[in-house]
């Protein structure tokens, strides 16, 4: 039987990239997501590769609403699989510069809409022991930036929640898996939907990929066994940056992470987020960087074959130390 597949706002940007990737490997996919017009055309894409859809229309704010979707995902397509955990909403402001309101709504989304997903997804998947939840993370859960404060504080709390629910499944002896993938910058609409508080156009920070590439990285971490998948080089380098030189990041983002994330033209008058509505119209996966934005990750490629890549590591090292030991003078 096909497998079923829940991708929570999988109707634009990487979820809908995510969408299309399991599809084409033959899932059948339920799509979660705000926006009608995107969550039909999401369908009839997964419907065109032969897999069976489901979209509807919830906001994963709502933890009453996301059980009632699980509820009707199992009923109409199958027991669930697989539970992507993607949506979210962001803002680009000064902490000092946005209301209560805007803070709670990146958090509501951002954070508990995955704890939603995880639980309404833990609660079927722990009795029948299989199935995996996949919280989409980023680079930004272990180093926050400037002008994205609540969408960093969300991704370190599923960071934290992520430590906590693996050892209490492995302490029951459930099969269940909990991963996260931790991506890089991205291509997609965010940054022309997500609420601004800026001059500029909202712009990505460094190297940045095509949604496909997140899309194949998800793929992959629902069955690879692993806790975290790191996505791209940019991803490895900010996580690791960290982690050894977090006070001189503070430092250079101060004086560097404000301005690298506006552009210089300015912000549209008519512009429309997406913080609290829906905004029309169907951009699909990609936004305005395709130019910039590349379709490959190398550091993906060898985290794929992570088992042949350390073996012939440790042959070209035993290599090298028979060598030296040959060349070594006798005494």
């Amino acid at each position: 039987m096909s497998p079923v597949v829940v991708v929570t706002g999988g109707s634009a940007g990487v979820g809908r990239a995510t969408v299309r990737e399991f599809a084409r490997a033959g899932a059948n996919v339920a799509i979660l997501a705000r926006g009608q017009e995107r969550l039909d055309n999401a369908v009839r894409e997964v419907e065109a590769t032969g897999s069976r859809a489901l979209g509807i229309s919830v906001d994963v704010a709502d933890g009453g609403a996301v059980e009632a979707a699980a509820e009707r995902i199992e009923r109409e397509l199958g027991p669930i699989d697989v539970w992507v955990n993607n949506a979210f909403a962001g803002i680009f402001s000064t902490f000092m510069d946005m209301s209560w309101e805007e803070y709670e709504r990146v958090t509501a989304v951002t954070y508990f809409g995955q704890i939603h997903g995880a639980r309404a997804a833990l609660k079927r998947m722990v009795p029948r022991d299989r199935g995996t939840v996949v919280l989409v993370g980023s680079a930004l859960a272990y180093r926050g930036i400037p002008l994205q404060s609540a969408y960093c504080g969300a991704k370190h709390a599923l960071q934290g929640f992520l430590d906590s629910i693996r050892p209490e499944l492995e302490h029951r002896g459930s099969k269940v898996q909990v991963t996260m993938v931790q991506l890089p910058a991205i291509n997609t609409p965010q940054f022309d939907w997500a609420r601004a508080h800026i001059r500029g156009r909202p712009r990505p920070v460094g190297k940045i990929y095509q949604p496909e590439v997140a899309a194949r990285a998800i793929r992959f971490a629902a069955s690879a066994g692993r806790k975290e998948v790191w996505v791209g080089s940019a991803t490895a380098q900010t996580i690791l940056g960290d982690k050894l030189a977090s006070p001189l990041l503070d430092h250079y983002l101060a004086e560097n992470g404000i301005a690298s994330q506006s552009s210089p033209e300015p912000m549209e008058a008519d512009r429309v987020d997406n913080l609290f509505d829906v905004p029309p119209g169907d951009p699909g996966a990609h936004g305005r960087f395709d130019g910039q934005a590349v379709d490959k990750s190398l550091q993906m490629s060898l985290n794929r074959r992570r088992d042949k890549v350390l073996g012939a590591a440790g042959l070209a090292i035993a290599a090298t130390a028979l060598l030296v030991g040959r060349r070594r003078p006798r005494s």
